[in-house]
């Protein structure tokens, strides 16, 4: 089982840490922050009022496993930053339950009828997790990202409280 705690300050170091590359910052957060990460920008992420940053407990180990956010800039709350950080914690099921207690938090005790999220179109792992819960590709909806000489494209997924497949 996992719990969603807020995200603190006394959180940065390890933050930090799970982050090695600009490319692993891209994929996990999207062009929101700038490598190498720095305390100021986590500090300005942590007041920032339209977001909701949460680390990820394994509640059995009590250990910290990795970070999720919901934003609400806009009128659909977004869920985003979603990292189950230790190669070894992922494939177990821990960004399911994560999606699914972000989603709890909007649907049940927020009353949202709505959330998005975008990811990257190659990484199939959190597509399928994503389209396990409900979440629905919305293929008028894809940015663009250049890294290096690379581009990525990035999906729209959506999801409508009457679809969403809770499992706890």
């Amino acid at each position: 089982m996992i719990a969603l705690l807020p995200f603190e300050k006394s959180d940065f170091s390890r933050f930090k840490s799970w982050i090695g590359s600009a490319k692993e910052l891209l994929q996990f957060a999207g062009p929101y922050f700038a490598f190498p990460l720095t305390d100021y920008q986590l500090e300005n992420y942590i007041q920032d009022t339209k977001r909701r940053p949460f680390k990820i407990i394994n509640t059995e180990t009590k250990e910290i496993i990795g970070h999720c956010e919901i934003s609400f800039e806009r009128e659909i709350p977004r869920l985003c930053r979603i990292l189950i950080a230790k190669n070894s914690e992922r494939n177990k099921g821990y960004g399911r339950r994560t999606i699914n207690e972000l989603l709890k938090l909007l649907f049940v005790k927020e009353n949202f009828v709505e959330a998005d999220l975008n990811v990257y179109d190659w990484n199939s792992n959190a597509i399928r997790c994503y389209e396990g819960v409900g979440f629905r590709i919305d293929a008028n909806v894809f940015t663009e990202v250049k890294i290096g000489t690379e581009t990525w494209r990035s999906l729209n997924m959506r999801i409508h409280k009457s679809n969403w497949t809770a499992s706890f």
